[in-house]
């Protein structure tokens, strides 16, 4: 398989102490020795994949789950089959994800020697009632003690999350959490509204618990007006850093660079180096790892390749270009006209004339130079947006 030449690397870790009651990802508690089975397996796959493919990483993401679990010794077991197994030659943005309440400064030395440079806590608010009553298993003073303890083992590349419109959170206690992040001076901080998944505890709470649409629509915007007045710049719609301090990772996602995903349920997304331009013939890959646990760590399925898992699929020249959009505007600077034609060969206004031209009238995205980018009212109305750019006409 052809692929560009530099891609990203996601690892998923499955374990986590409890689940939150909002989380629908694949994650589960687990005893050391499913803990055991599936790291051994793990840096199998890794050594595999790596071997088999000879890609070129430019980041690694470990996420889960709570990476920040597992046993000592362990991650930097699977940061050297990474290095063993790909050219990291050129990886300059290594995350791993930890829960407050979870890491040592044994463990964080672990990460530092393995090579790990940024660290993603995931806080969530600074109110130890919103923290329970959503099934967060550490308190504020958790946080604080693992981002004291992070800065103390040198990291100087630290994430937050945050969410807004959880259940009794109020405009003052969202505030107050930002001002307290703001303070401790993190590098990058992401705050994404709470969303109630179906099939989750949380899917069933009393609506009336939860701040109203124009609160949490006013906790938005204190969130752009605040970040942006401590030296924070929005890049994503959820995502504010500090200069040179984006996440490269996620924008590998949002720009559609070439990922890996390894692990339990873990997705990948290939885009090969045949654009087939003016053709409607496939431009990318996706597949997934299996979902089943016992499945991953079989050996028939450490040791097959990613065109014969169940999952591995084409996507048209269509689909890519949806992806592209949607996708795309998420981001601040929003997308390249130029850059849409090198990738499809089509001017985007020959693709999009009539949905462009009806959102710039209703003021909801607008071009700036190259770029076309939501505006401050379109950000309001996202997901509706993004929604007129499917199933385009080729």
């Amino acid at each position: 398989m052809k692929t560009n030449d530099f891609m990203g690397i996601y690892i998923h870790i499955p374990f986590c102490i409890r689940k939150c009651k909002y989380c629908d990802f694949l994650s589960f508690p687990a005893d050391e020795a499913a803990i055991t089975m599936y790291v051994n397996s793990l840096i199998e796959r890794i050594t595999f994949l790596g071997k088999k493919y000879c890609l070129k990483v430019s980041t690694v993401f470990i996420g889960g789950g709570t990476p920040s679990i597992l046993p000592d010794g362990l991650i930097s077991d699977i940061m050297a089959a990474l290095k063993n197994s790909f050219d990291m030659s050129d990886c300059y943005e290594i995350t791993i994800e930890c829960n407050p309440g979870t890491v040592s400064e044994e463990k964080l030395m672990e990460y530092k020697r393995s090579g790990i440079n940024r660290l993603s806590f995931g806080l969530q608010s600074t109110d130890n009632h919103e923290l329970a009553f959503i099934g967060r298993i550490h308190s504020y003073e958790d946080f604080l003690h693992s981002f004291n303890l992070a800065r103390k083992c040198g990291f100087t590349n630290i994430n937050v999350d945050l969410m807004s419109a959880l259940p009794y959170q109020t405009f003052d206690s969202y505030k107050d959490t930002l001002l307290k992040v703001i303070a401790l001076n993190p590098e990058h901080i992401s705050s994404y509204s709470l969303i109630l998944e179906e099939g989750t505890p949380m899917y069933s709470v009393d609506t009336s618990l939860l701040p109203d649409e124009d609160t949490e629509r006013e906790m938005y915007y204190l969130t752009d007006a605040l970040l942006k007045e401590n030296g924070y710049n929005r890049y994503e719609i959820s995502n504010y850093a500090k200069p040179a301090y984006e996440c490269a990772h996620n924008k590998s996602y949002w720009t559609r660079i070439n990922y890996l995903g390894i692990g339990l349920g873990s997705s990948s997304l290939m885009t090969l180096d045949e654009c087939y331009k003016g053709t409607s013939l496939p431009i990318a890959v996706r597949f997934s790892e299996t979902t089943d646990f016992k499945d991953f760590c079989s050996k028939d399925y450490i040791y097959s390749e990613i065109t014969a898992l169940p999952s591995y699929s084409t996507l048209s020249k269509a689909e890519v270009m949806e992806e592209f959009m949607f996708l795309g505007l998420r981001l601040t600077d929003g997308i390249s006209k130029k850059n849409f034609k090198n990738t499809f060969g089509y001017d985007i206004d020959d693709i999009y004339d009539k949905v462009i031209s009806a959102l710039i009238a209703k003021n909801l995205i607008e071009y700036e130079g190259d770029f076309l980018k939501l505006t401050k009212l379109g950000i309001d109305v996202s997901n509706s947006v993004l929604a007129e750019f499917l199933e385009p006409e080729l």
